[in-house]
This record gives C-alpha cells, sequence and structure tokens, in this order.
C-alpha cells in the first residue's frame, strides 16, 4: 500500500484488465473501455443493471434493430459512476453461446434426453409431480431456486410452487452465501436489513474487511475504496495474502477459522481501552454487560495462541478501530461459509455496537450480498420466510398475505420451508422424491457434492430449468426446461446495498426459450391453479404487488411508482414508504436515529461460545484446503463465464493448488507440477503454484473448477444451515506422471 492509500484495480489487476481491453478492441463488432468507434455507433443505448454479482452496476446497452450489440458501464450510476469489471464487459456472451438450451428435453425409455414441444414438457412435469404428490404427500416435491433471476419470478415462483401447488419446501442457492447475514442481521436488528450505502466505503478513515477479496470478488467496490480521500486505515482479516490484502495497511494473517476468537478478543481490548460508546450503547442496545463479561477471558495471550497473530499486531488494529471516527467493518463469504459463521457476523456488528459506529456517514457493520438479486430473494422468493420477511408459522402474517393477493389463507403453508441442505438429506431418506431445480446448478456447487450426484439419481422425477442443457445438474434431470437468460426479460434485481435496479430485454432468447416468468405462469395453468394468480400478469404487474406486500414492512418500498421511477432515480433503495420523497442517485443508511428494528427500538448484542472445525487436519490429511474466488473473470460454476474467450484468458486453463514454498519443498514438488489434493471424500488433480500467498499447512483452491466440491466437507452452521466451504482436511500428493 503506498502512501497509505490503496492500490487500486487498475494496479493489481492491470495485466488481466489489459487482455480484456485488447481483446474487445480487436474483437468485430467490438469496443474497448472508451467510446463506441463512430463506425460502429448503434442505434439506440438503454440502460440496466448487470446479471453477476451483488454490486449492481449499471450497464448501458447498445443496441442496432432493437437487439444488443455491446457494452459500456453507465457513467452517472450512482453505484459503479462509469466503471464496469471483466464479467461486466462480457455479460452479453453467455447469450451467444452455441450450448443454449433452445427446447424441451424429456428424457426417453432408453435414458436420453430428446427434444419434445412444451405441451408435452408441461404435461409431464404436472403428471410426474402429481404422481410423486399422490404417492408420498404434497411435501414430497421440492424447489431449488437461485439468486440470478429477476425478484418477480422469484415471487411468482414462491407463490405458484407454495400457493398453487402445494409444495412446502423450497430454498434458493442465497442459502450457499448469504444465510448467515440473515440469521445474523434479524437476530441483532430486529430484521435483515444490511445498514449501509456504498458512500461509506469512500467516508470511512477506517475500514476493516473480514473475509472478504474485495479487489477480486467485488472490484467496482474496491475502486470506491481506493477513491476514499480520508486516506483510511484499511485492515484486512483472512489466512491468505490475497490481492487485497496485499494492498492494505494491516493483514491480520490468522489461522482458519479462528476469527470469532479473534473478535472476541479485539472486543475485549476496546472494552480495556475504554473505547466503548457508553452513550450509544445504554440509548441504543441491549446485553452490552453481558456480552462485556463474555469477551473478558479472551486475553491477549488466549487469543495470540489460538489465532497464531502476535500481540502487537491485535493491539494495532484494536487502537485502529478505537482511534477511528468512522469505522466501517465488512464482511463476505470468508465469514459466512463457516460452521459458526452467525456467531461471527454477529461479532462483527457488536464492534459497531460498542463503538457507536452504525447509522452514520462512513460506518457500519455490512455484510457485501454474493449474487445479484440474493438481496431479492432474502425478502420474496417466499421459501423459508414468508413473503416481504415474514413468517410462515405467524398466524397474522399469513391473513395478511392471504388478503393482500386475495388467496384463501388455507393455501399457505403453516410452517417454514426446510433449508436447503435439509431438502438434500430429505431426498437421502426418501421425503423428497420429486424436485425442480431453477436458475442454479447444484451438482457442481453443492458441499461435498460426489453425495449429491448419487442422491439425485435416486429422485423419481427431476426437472431443471436453466439457459443451458450441458450443466452437470442438467444432464442428470429427467426434464429440461429451457430458460431465458439477463437480458432477454425484464424485472429488478435488489443489490447490497438494498438498490432496486431494472433488467430490460434487450435480446431475444433462442428457439422455444422461455422467460423463467413465463415458464412459472404456463406450469400454473398446467397444474390448474392459474386463476389463482390472475393478476400476476407480467413483471410489472407483479413488482405493484410487491410494493403492497412490502408496505409496512422494514423494507417497505411501497413508495415506488413502477419501473419508470426506478429508471429516473437511477435505482432506488428501500425503504421508501407511500408518500416518501426521493431524489436522483440518492445515498440512505439505516439507523440513523438510532432505532432499531426489534419491539423495543434497540439492537442486541448476541454471543456465544466458539466451536471446535468439524474436520480437524490429521496424520493422514495434514492440511487445511481453503477455497474462495479465483478471479474477476470468473463466476460460480462458469456456467457463464466460461463461454466467453476473453474471461478465460483472466484464469489458468487448469486447476491450480497454491501451497507454501516450506510445504511445496518438503513434498518435493515445483511450480506447475501435477499433484492430487485428496480429502476423505474425494480427490482432484491440479497444478502447483507456489506462492507465499498461503501459509504453512494450508492450501486454496478456486471454487469454480467443477472437481473442487468433492473434497469439501458437509458441514453447516447450526442456526443459518449454511455450508461451510472454507474449511476441511487434504493431502497433497505428487504423481509420479500424469497424461495431461
Amino acid at each position: 500500500m503506498a502512501g497509505g492509500r490503496p492500490r487500486s484495480v487498475a494496479n493489481l489487476l492491470v495485466a488481466g484488465q489489459g487482455r480484456l481491453a485488447q481483446g474487445l478492441a480487436r474483437r468485430p463488432g467490438g469496443f474497448g473501455l472508451g467510446q463506441v468507434p463512430a463506425r460502429l455507433a448503434p442505434e439506440s443505448v438503454t440502460s440496466m443493471v448487470c446479471g453477476y454479482c451483488s454490486v449492481g452496476c449499471s450497464l448501458d446497452v447498445h443496441l442496432r434493430g432493437g437487439e444488443a450489440v455491446n457494452l459500456s458501464p453507465t457513467d452517472d450510476y450512482p453505484v459503479n459512476r462509469g466503471r464496469a469489471c471483466p464479467k461486466g464487459w462480457e455479460a452479453l456472451a453467455p447469450l451467444r453461446a452455441d450450448d443454449r438450451a433452445t427446447q424441451p428435453l424429456l428424457r426417453d425409455e432408453r435414458g436420453r434426453l430428446v427434444p419434445v414441444g412444451w405441451d408435452r414438457a408441461l404435461d409431464a412435469f404436472v403428471s410426474r409431480f402429481k404422481a410423486v404428490q399422490a404417492e408420498h404427500g404434497p411435501a414430497s416435491v421440492a424447489f431449488l431456486s437461485t439468486g440470478q433471476i429477476v425478484t418477480e419470478e422469484m415471487a411468482l415462483l414462491g407463490a405458484v410452487a407454495k400457493f398453487g401447488m402445494g409444495v412446502v419446501h423450497g430454498d434458493g442457492n442465497t442459502r450457499q452465501c448469504m444465510a448467515t447475514s440473515v440469521v445474523a442481521y434479524k437476530q441483532a436488528f430486529g430484521f435483515d436489513a444490511p445498514p449501509y450505502t456504498y458512500a461509506d466505503l469512500e467516508e470511512s478513515d477506517v475500514i476493516v474487511l473480514a473475509g472478504s477479496n474485495l479487489c477480486v470478488a467485488h472490484p467496482i467496490l474496491w475502486e470506491r475504496v481506493c477513491r476514499n480521500t480520508h486516506r483510511p486505515e484499511v485492515v484486512v482479516i483472512d489466512p491468505r495474502a490475497t490481492e487485497t490484502a496485499r494492498a492494505a495497511t494491516q493483514h491480520i494473517a490468522l489461522a482458519p477459522k479462528s476469527d470469532l476468537v479473534l473478535l472476541y478478543g479485539l472486543a475485549r481490548l476496546l472494552v480495556d481501552r475504554g473505547a466503548v460508546d457508553r452513550s450509544f450503547v445504554e440509548a441504543h442496545t441491549t446485553g452490552f454487560d453481558k456480552f462485556a463479561a463474555h469477551v473478558a477471558p479472551y486475553t491477549l495471550p488466549v487469543v495470540a495462541s489460538a489465532t497464531g497473530v502476535a500481540p502487537e499486531a491485535l493491539e494495532r488494529v484494536a487502537a485502529t478501530i478505537a482511534g477511528g471516527q468512522r469505522v466501517s467493518l465488512w464482511w463476505t463469504m470468508g465469514v459466512n461459509q463457516s460452521h459458526e459463521g452467525v456467531l461471527v457476523a454477529q461479532a462483527i456488528i457488536n464492534l459497531a455496537l460498542m463503538t457507536g459506529n452504525i447509522g452514520r456517514p462512513g460506518t457500519g457493520a455490512n455484510s457485501i450480498t454474493g449474487q445479484c438479486n440474493a438481496m431479492g430473494s432474502r425478502l420474496f422468493s417466499n421459501t423459508t420466510n414468508l413473503f416481504g420477511g415474514r413468517d410462515f408459522t405467524d398466524a397474522a402474517h399469513r391473513e395478511e398475505v392471504a388478503g393482500l393477493l386475495g388467496i384463501g389463507v388455507e393455501h399457505i403453508p403453516g410452517q417454514p420451508s426446510w433449508a436447503y441442505d435439509q431438502i438434500v438429506e430429505g431426498i437421502a431418506t426418501g421425503d423428497i422424491r420429486g424436485l425442480w431445480v431453477i436458475a442454479t446448478n447444484s451438482a457442481h456447487s453443492w458441499i461435498n457434492h460426489t453425495e449429491l450426484h448419487d442422491l439425485l439419481g435416486r429422485l423419481d422425477f427431476l426437472v431443471v430449468q436453466d439457459m443451458f442443457p450441458t450443466t452437470e445438474t442438467a444432464q442428470r434431470a429427467d426434464l429440461v426446461l429451457p430458460a431465458a437468460g439477463w437480458g432477454e426479460k425484464e424485472g429488478t434485481f435488489i443489490n447490497s446495498e438494498r438498490r432496486i435496479g431494472l433488467v430490460k430485454r434487450v435480446a431475444r432468447a433462442p428457439g422455444q426459450a422461455l422467460d423463467d416468468f413465463a415458464i412459472f405462469k404456463l406450469v400454473a395453468e398446467a397444474w390448474g391453479c392459474g386463476e389463482r394468480f390472475a393478476a400476476w400478469s407480467s413483471p410489472e404487474a407483479v413488482f405493484e404487488i410487491l410494493t403492497r406486500l412490502s408496505a409496512g414492512r422494514p423494507c417497505d418500498f411501497g413508495g415506488v411508482e413502477g419501473y419508470g421511477m426506478v429508471h429516473e432515480l437511477g435505482g432506488v433503495q428501500w425503504p421508501l414508504p407511500l408518500g416518501t420523497t426521493a431524489t436522483v442517485a440518492e445515498q440512505r443508511r439505516l439507523f440513523a436515529d438510532g432505532r432499531f428494528f426489534h419491539a423495543d427500538g434497540r439492537a442486541r448484542f448476541c454471543f456465544g461460545e466458539p466451536r471446535p472445525v468439524r474436520e480437524a487436519t490429521s496424520r493422514r490429511y495434514p492440511l487445511v484446503l481453503l477455497t474462495g474466488r479465483g478471479s474477476s473473470g470468473q463466476w460460480h460454476t462458469q456456467t457463464r463465464t466460461s463461454k466467453s474467450a476473453l474471461l478465460r484468458t483472466l484464469y489458468p486453463e487448469d486447476p491450480q493448488v497454491e501451497m507454501a514454498p516450506g510445504d511445496a519443498d518438503e513434498l518435493g514438488v515445483v511450480a506447475d507440477e501435477w499433484v492430487e489434493v485428496a480429502s476423505a471424500r474425494g480427490s482432484m488433480r491440479a497444478r502447483v503454484l507456489v506462492t507465499p500467498t498461503v501459509q504453512r499447512g494450508q492450501v486454496f483452491l478456486a471454487m469454480h473448477h467443477p472437481d473442487v466440491n468433492r473434497l469439501t466437507f458437509p458441514s453447516v452452521d447450526p442456526q443459518s444451515r449454511q455450508p461451510s466451504f472454507k474449511h476441511c482436511a487434504v493431502v497433497v500428493r505428487r504423481l509420479e506422471s500424469w497424461e495431461t
């Protein structure tokens, strides 16, 4: 970090970005990072939010003949201000891929997926699922959805499945990224309410990043850190020396999964330093005295021993937080994907509460979401929460929703859904016999997925609805429904800072593929419950329904008057109740008045005892495997990003395992050599990358390779049910020979 300021993404990723720019400039009909060449000037331009991560950047879509021909970042959008990461520049590439799903596919008696028409596909969907329910009960069919489709589609799916088909259990792949933060916010604040706005990254004088490689995972947010004029201290808490850690002013390279002890130790040091904002704590919180007593045993020697962090480094972090006037604390998957992630997230929230760093510019306990519409899923997917963050078990909530939707309350289940891992377990026990998978690739992304591959084969009927019939999950399906992708549909996403943004139809879906909204409507009609959803006639009609469902809730956006208002204002952050005035590109944070969403208006200090990791290292498996984002050009299971030749230049073709030099020397391997990485559940092969990025005793694999989740250990946080992808025991073995 030069001169006490964070280095920009352009400096850290210069080689990759340079290749991207050159490729765009060379591509026929393409353009670079500047202006669109006049000779290729399109007929018109429209703007819409990106369909990858939760940042919610706006992209200008350049149209010719009403069809998208290229993209550039929107200059005046309050999120990205004319910037885009590599994925955003290449967002149209998946739409043009050769392996798009173009017609329904039904598995025949010989086990082949063969093309059929929509009528036959819908008949198979209804007859097979109804047969399963008739034999095993309504709850024997479940669905697994996503944070990648628009909010209106999520809501329609949740309504049709639960209020029409009688499905009880349905969850989303957001369980894999954000469930921990949801639970932590609910328990601390009384509602799932990220309090911040992205402007806080530019207004803090201390920024703490826990388990977040912001530079790679959310590069546009890192650019906002780089624009901070307050010369902030940037503290990164991460076992790896990531790109973000190397650009920070302080890197706390703790032992894997010792973060809860570390945070409790920091809280103890802040108490000892007299850095508690007593006036804020007494006026706006409950439980601080019990929390202070809880962290008292976490003395400097205890914490240093447990975390491997030097006492002077711990003291420096505590002094930095204590001395900050505007301290913001941020976390992502390194915290959420943990066996005790909820406790860790709560410990971060506690640091913000005890120092009064919330509700003011440049402050907050701030969870950065994973997927583009994870926040929409959290509020309106109707899975484990009833619409608008309500509770399925609350009779008053069910009555309220039934009245707002004009349906009988008897159609609303009185129990919440099982979580994702419980649905998977339900397949194993035979309780789940039919599964509908929408816009997610579970056979790649789920933890310890070798077991899931076996379980999918036990289902009586598996339906996969996706853009591509080539995913690992679609290849196991009995029925594949061809779906439109981002840019081929309309609706809204809700980003990490609670900003509602628009998605527009700028391309035609190929062949017989339909947008998910149309598929859900067809399913409702074929099932015989279509009249129940007659008012759900279009995405914008559903948006109006959602404004009513949000009214009076903490996420109230009843004051948003349709898609036109969202576009004109540059996105709208909730809450925006009816009668509230909003301005263009407004930045709005929560809790400025010190009032939280619990009945008494106070925030809660939540805490508990650390738990041991579920799988410790041993003589047989002596190394800790860490997983995470590989590069800014990769996304999840690479179903979409792998379609771009340009993005593929930003990461290695073969999987790489990062090893510390000392471990590589001890094993007798050299850079680029093939090795086997094995856990008690499976193995994979990867090339060695010898690097001090990881500490001795640790190795790292990017999560995007399809073999990585053969290794991961199937443990979940007991409160959030979120899987712990970030820690398991492995061994690395030399290979005598390996044919590439």
